[in-house]
Parts: structure tokens; sequence; C-alpha cells
């Protein structure tokens, strides 16, 4: 390899992650489960999130750390989700009411992005099998508003928590069988993305001395750390070494996120105020199978259970530097999410030579942690089931895109493939009653429904 070839890959990089540090994820609008926005690549949405187990291209930093050591070169992973949707309230008494996710369609939009780069280049053989990346995504958050003068307003008529994750990222292929992974997430704010802070809006109900009807905002920022660590294990490969059956492993840890801020009443700081947001720790099982893997089609099917420990999140209390306590008792519990995936694949058909096109669908079962005694429509949260819809096309050698575009280039700072995928997913959540909650306004019964489009854009270097 000639001087010019690695200085040209190098200023690739330069140039990605500087599109990346200028174009940080914004917060996301829905709860898929209580704070969790689960969707964070199109190829992974379009299979129900079923994606652990596969883990091949630059996504893996967020789905499985250990499959990077699959992805070859330098590849790069961005794109965005549409989401719209609505929460509907009744009371007992029949008052309705209803909220949204920052409009009809959430905007700035939740985003996610991606950048691996494998070593083996680098001739040194201590890096010939590592892989390094580095991700920016939004996986928990929300953003959700309700009237100002509705019936549960004591409890919340706004939240959003523009909470991002940078996610530095190394993967080792030990044997070719077994890879792992591990990696740094870095949960943090940005002033840029929205009001830079976590921040629920309510209104007095005349506790801590403050006038019935005044308004209340309590807002906060900070920066906290987890760590995941993963593996990789396929034990069954086909004739041309490909995967067969891939086993992955996941496990995050529990991240507290100590958050500073202040009281405002009626436009005015009152006092200072600190609390502590506990991020659940995750244990990740998951299974892919391909029935069908040939030079020609690809045929895959995936199984992820995931047990996610919401238990530590015991309360949101809000302490304030006037000697006073806001109570926001939580007591959240452990639950399962259960995702299954598939993806069909034609490799360089004839009727479209050059290009692989695939088609994905999938099914996530996500439990609801929130008991009735501590649900806030801040972070509603329900029962729900994702159906999943997805298309993949990826353009390599000689293909054009739009027929105009070449998909691969002599260059270095040219890609060697260009790859769209798009997904869509429905989410159905079950109605729910609540009774006997600590803020008796908030007693009713929830109905809601999620809709989210994603796309993202891949390129091979």
């Amino acid at each position: 390899m000639t001087h010019s070839w690695y200085l040209g890959r190098g200023i690739v990089i330069v140039i990605v992650i500087v599109i990346l540090l200028r174009c940080l994820v914004e917060p996301t609008g829905v709860e898929a489960q209580a704070l969790r926005f689960q969707p964070q690549g199109a190829r992974a949405a379009g299979q129900g999130n079923a994606f652990a187990a596969q883990a091949d291209d630059a996504s893996a930093i967020h789905y499985n750390p250990a499959g990077l050591a699959q992805v070859e070169g330098i590849q790069t992973v961005f794109g965005s989700a549409a989401v719209g949707g609505s929460v509907e309230y009744q009371s007992r008494t029949g008052v309705d009411s209803r909220g949204d996710f920052n409009g009809s369609v959430n905007w700035p939009p939740p985003s996610h992005f991606y950048l691996s780069a494998d070593l083996s280049s680098v001739r040194l053989p201590i890096l010939s099998s590592v892989t390094v990346g580095i991700g920016l995504t939004s996986p928990f958050g929300s953003n959700v508003s309700y009237p100002v003068d509705g019936p549960f307003n004591t409890a919340v008529t706004s939240a959003a928590l523009p909470l991002i994750d940078i996610k530095p990222t190394v993967a080792y292929r030990v044997t070719k069988n077994l890879s792992v992974g591990v990696g740094v997430d870095i949960y943090t704010f940005a002033s840029f993305l929205g009001e830079g802070h976590v921040e629920q809006k309510l209104v007095s109900s005349g506790a801590l001395g403050i006038p019935a009807g005044s308004s209340m905002e309590l807002n906060g920022t900070g920066t906290g750390a987890g760590v995941k660590a993963s593996l990789l294990y396929t034990p069954v490969r086909n004739g041309d070494g490909r995967p067969i059956v891939s086993l992955g492993f996941v496990y995050r840890s529990q991240a507290v996120v100590p958050l500073k801020g202040s009281l405002v009443v009626n436009g005015a700081k009152i006092a200072d105020a600190s609390t502590d947001l506990v991020l659940p720790q995750i244990f990740t099982g998951a299974v892919a199978v391909w029935p069908v893997r040939t030079s020609n089609r690809e045929w895959k099917v995936e199984l992820d259970i995931e047990y996610v420990g919401w238990s530590s999140n015991k309360n949101l209390d809000v302490y304030l530097s006037n000697g006073a306590t806001f109570p926001q008792p939580q007591d959240w519990k452990d639950v399962p999410v259960i995702a299954l995936g598939t993806e069909y694949r034609w490799l360089n058909p004839a009727w479209l030579p050059h290009w692989e096109i695939a088609v994905r669908s999938g099914y996530t079962y996500t439990d609801d942690p929130v008991p009735d005694r501590t649900f806030n429509p801040a972070t509603i949260s329900l029962p729900a089931h994702t159906l999943s819809l997805g298309t993949g096309f990826l353009c390599k050698g000689t293909g054009r895109l739009l027929g105009i575009i070449p998909c691969s280039g002599q260059s270095p700072l040219w890609p060697k493939g260009i790859g769209l995928d798009l997904a869509y997913q429905e989410w159905f959540y079950e109605s729910r009653t609540v009774v006997d909650n600590l803020n008796p306004t908030v007693n009713g019964t929830y109905h809601a429904s999620v809709h989210l489009g994603t796309f993202s854009f891949l390129t091979l270097f």
C-alpha cells in the first residue's frame, strides 16, 4: 500500500468524525419501554431490533460490540427516525385529555451515528485482530407534552430528556469463531440539543410552600458513564466460512447520571436542585440461524431476549438547596424484552447486478416496568407489541446509485460501497388503567399509539 492510500483513509476518518461531532443525536420522542428507545439503526429496526447475534455492520457498536470484529475496512452508518403518535387519557369521571411527543411528528428527530475501522492494515501483529469504533445515539430519552390546564397538570405538563450516549468501542477477534468486545457508554447533554438539560414542567399543588396554581420547572444536567462487554460465538459456518449459527451475549452495566440544576417557579429561580438519574443494567442473549446461505441468497432468523434491570430506579427525589425535598418515588421492576426478526437477502441478482437487496420483518414485546402507585405520564410506559418491516439496498462494484452516482471508486476518498436501509415500526400499546396512584389526578385509563419510520445510510471504505 502507498503512503497516499493510508493518508486518504486518514482523511476519510477525520472528515467523518467532524461530521459526527457536528451532527450529534437529538432527543428521542417516545418511550418504547419507560425511558428506553430501542431502535438504533434501520437494519436492526426492520428486524424488530433482533440483531445482537448478527451484528455485522458498524451499528454493532450498539447492538453487540464483539460483532465489530466482522466488519472490514472503514464503515459508517448514520440515520434518523421520524416518530409520531399520541397518548389518550380518560379519568373515571369521563374527563379526557390528549398528549403528544412534541408535535404530530417529533422534531428534531432521534438519530444515530456509527464509525468503525479495522486495524489490520496498520501491519502491527498486535493490532491485526482489532477493530475500533465510536457511536453516538440516544438510547434513553423522553419528549412529551400535555395541556397546561389538563387533569393531571400537578404531575406533569411537559417533560424532556435529551440524553445522548457517546460510545467508544473496541472488538478483538480471539479465534475465527470467537470475538469479544468492550466499550464505554458516556451519557451526557449538549447545549445545542433542545434545552440542553433534563426538564419537567408541572403546576404546583401547593406543596413545599409554593402557591397552588404556580407554574413549576425542575431541570438539571450532568454526565455519567457505564461499561459494556460482549462476545460473539459462531460454532457453525458454511463452506465459504460464513456464519450459519451465531450466538451473542451482551452485558451493559448500570449507570448513574448525577443531575444538577434548579427549581424555577413562575419563571424565577427559587433554589438549586439535584438528583440522580439511574439507568438500568441490561443482559442480552441472542441466537441467529441462517437456514439458507449461499453465494447468491441468504435467509436469517434471530431471537433476542433481554433482561432489563429497572429495579435500580427506586426514586428520582429532587433535593433543593433550601433543604426541602421534592419526592418522586419510582420503585420500578425488572422486565424482559423479547425480539424475533428475520432478513432475506439477494446477493448480486441477475435482475440487479452489483447490488444486494434485503427484505426484513420482526416482532418485539416490551413489558411495563412502572407500577400504578408511581406511574407518571411524564414517562408513559405501557406493555407494547411492535411489528416491524424493512428493506435494504447495498450497491458495490460497477453499480451506480440512481443510475448516476458510482458506488465504488479507485480513490481512497470514495467508498467501495453505498447502502440505504429503511424500516417502519408500529407500536401497539396495551391499554392501561392506573389506580391508587400517589397523585390521584393521574388515576385513569391510558391509550397510546406510536409509529416510526427510520433510515440508515451506510458507506464502506
